[in-house]
């Protein structure tokens, strides 16, 4: 039968460690996502008295990609975290949260080995054929959102040789809960204070944060086509959010000005837990994003149905005040990644 845009299905799992050939998905991803065969395929020149092209070849290198994409949620987010910045275990609340939090590496003391990765394998397509590849780790990835809709996620998965498979089966749908933006809030603070300090409110309009992690792919001559290893090189990360031209946007504009550090967090709250606490630190799931750096820019103001707007890129960096560069905490009810 002819393959169909309604069957197809994309289906992820955490590997027990890089280079394994058996491990299989475990879960559905609750978005949309096909496998990128990217080997390459050479037809050397040569002078053999025939003209055009002659079908000799050969495949010098061998890999995929698996852009994911879909609505953010509280329960599959951590997937891109855990295989884009590094391997975390969640901790308990007097709630029923189970707290993941990951923070971006700034020295050699921190998790930048590639064993402190969670590697992905992937197996995506229709009725027709399925394919996998495994070992895959998260390149970049970007959170997008706006009023009125989700948090959107885009991140790019790269893995090893794709082959033809037969998907895993007898896997469950995951539930899911989508992160809305108008359920978000925004603080801006000096990178001297705790990060949720001061609430912008009435002004936050969107946002698109842009993540290179850092990790790379490490291709030597090791007897394979694909890549041998995974290698930390240094994150690139910046924030672009849209203001009302209000009085929060011009005292951005004047840190801007001035090259004052800042520390911007941005929080989402969703559905209650089953179990809440008055103790508890998080009584609902949770999206927090915190990050240090310093206004890059501000574009002139803008008009957005009639109202004014100004955009400005938030450039993220390490802090020598706080510390830090950039933490990344999601408060859910998943003790483990299904």
């Amino acid at each position: 039968m002819p393959g169909i845009a309604g069957l197809r299905r994309t289906q992820i799992g955490i590997m027990a460690a890089f280079g394994g050939t058996t491990d299989v998905a475990t879960t559905y991803w609750r978005g949309m996502g096909m496998i990128d065969d990217t080997l390459e395929v050479t037809f050397p020149d040569e002078n053999i008295g025939i003209l055009g092209d002659v079908n000799r070849s050969y495949i010098g290198k061998k890999g995929g990609e698996l852009p994911l994409e879909g609505d953010a949620t509280f329960e599959q987010l951590p997937y891109i975290f855990q295989s884009g910045i590094k391997t975390v275990s969640p901790s308990t609340d007097a709630s029923s949260a189970e707290i993941w939090t990951w923070a971006m590496q700034n020295a050699t003391t921190d998790p930048i080995s590639s064993s402190d990765l969670s590697y992905i394998v992937a197996e995506a397509g229709d009725n027709q054929q399925a394919e996998i590849f495994r070992s895959g780790f998260v390149r970049e990835f970007s959170l997008k959102g706006a009023a009125g809709e989700a948090l959107q996620v885009t991140a790019t998965v790269q893995g090893r040789e794709v082959e033809l498979t037969t998907f895993t089966a007898g896997l469950s749908v995951p539930s899911v809960e989508s992160i809305l933006f108008s359920k978000g809030k925004l603080y801006i603070d000096p990178s001297s204070d705790t990060p949720g300090t001061t609430q912008k409110s009435q002004t936050f309009l969107d946002m698109s944060l842009d993540v290179t992690t850092g990790w790379s792919a490490i291709e030597t001559a090791d007897g394979r086509l694909d890549f041998s290893g995974v290698k930390m090189i240094g994150q690139e990360s910046s924030l672009d959010i849209t203001f009302e031209h209000d009085g929060s946007s011009v005292a951005e504009k004047a840190a801007y000005r001035a090259q004052n550090e800042r520390v911007i967090r941005l929080e989402f709250e969703g559905s209650a837990l089953s179990t809440t606490d008055a103790g508890a630190t998080y009584d609902v799931k949770t999206l927090i994003i915190d990050l240090y750096g310093k206004w890059e820019n501000f574009e002139p103001i803008g008009e957005s149905d009639g109202n004014d707007v100004v955009s400005g890129t938030f450039h993220v960096g390490y802090s020598t005040v706080a510390a830090k560069k950039a933490e990344f905490i999601i408060a859910n009810e998943l003790a483990t990644l299904p």
